[in-house]
């Protein structure tokens, strides 16, 4: 008897192979996991999800309903991908013009979370933490902890790890208040102390 698979997908769910899935992972119907990607353990894939060739997904990564994950994107650990929302991979495409060999990376680090219907743009890499407002178009790098809102995504703010949007004092301190975390802001830059 073969050993059962250490991840669950639906029976409508099309898994191709070369495909590495950790344990834990649900895959939701309809969802279609193309050649060659990497998913972590305990991710949640959500229905009608295409992960195309090569992905690389860490752990804890969960993908709601309708995305769709295109070659030349990595998510780091505790990602969070809204409803709908969108990656892209080239920046210039043309229905007769093959650009295969131009993708550009995007990379979604750590805890960052993507809203529903937002869109990023290619070759621009989310920071940790950082939190993409619902529907905004990201043209740019995100800096970590970053909240970024609107059609081009323009800075709000900064969010806390727990996704909480942080005050900070005329000492640039600010403390999450739900976590009660402590963070620095300096030059520019948020970081978590202690």
């Amino acid at each position: 008897m073969d050993d059962p698979k250490p991840y669950s997908a639906h029976p409508t769910a099309v898994i191709d192979e070369g495909c590495e899935i950790g344990a834990g992972t649900k895959i939701w119907h309809f969802s279609h996991i193309m050649p060659n990607c990497k998913l972590g353990e305990n991710c949640n894939i959500g229905q009608n999800v295409v992960i195309s060739p090569e992905v690389v997904l860490g752990n804890n990564v969960k993908v709601q309903n309708n995305v769709s994950i295109y070659t030349g994107v990595l998510c780091e650990d505790d990602v969070f991908l809204g409803p709908s929302m969108v990656f892209t991979n080239v920046t210039n495409p043309r229905s007769a013009v093959n650009r295969k060999n131009q993708y550009a990376k995007t990379i979604v680090k750590k805890g960052a979370t993507i809203g529903a219907n937002a869109t990023v743009v290619c070759g621009h890499d989310i920071g940790r933490y950082a939190f993409i407002g619902a529907g905004a178009v990201v043209t740019k790098d995100i800096p970590d902890y970053a909240l970024v809102i609107g059609n081009p995504a323009r800075q709000a703010g900064w969010m806390s790890e727990y996704g909480h949007k942080l005050k900070f004092d005329r000492e640039g301190n600010a403390i999450c208040e739900e976590s009660q975390e402590k963070y620095k802001l300096t030059n520019g830059q948020v970081s978590k102390v202690g």
